[in-house]
């Protein structure tokens, strides 16, 4: 089965536009990635000297900490998500034109 000329560049352009996209993806993810182990690192912190003052406040502020680094973790594994489900559609797009 042959696809079309219009189809194939329909296809070419999906692919071009997916390709942009995982390389603006890629380099999120690795601001991500930076920004997390900075941000876990101060909620370890965080959650250090909440467990030696055993104040109400430092539970407080560990807590949001936490709150901070996990929210960051659910973003990187979005980003990771749409990265794999763009290379997914990219190698069917591929094999689409290959077949072509």
């Amino acid at each position: 089965r042959s696809i079309g000329i219009v189809a194939r560049w329909l296809v070419e352009r999906r692919l071009t536009q997916a390709a942009e996209r995982l390389e603006r993806l890629r380099v999120e993810l690795a601001q991500v990635d930076e920004q997390l182990g900075v941000v876990a690192d101060a909620a370890d912190d965080h959650e250090l000297r909440a467990m030696v003052s055993e104040t109400p406040l430092a539970a407080q502020e560990a807590a949001e900490a936490r709150k901070h680094a996990d929210a960051l973790c659910r973003h990187r594994d979005q980003i990771r998500h749409e990265i794999s489900e763009l290379e997914a559609h990219s190698d069917r797009w591929l094999d689409e034109l290959a077949r072509g």
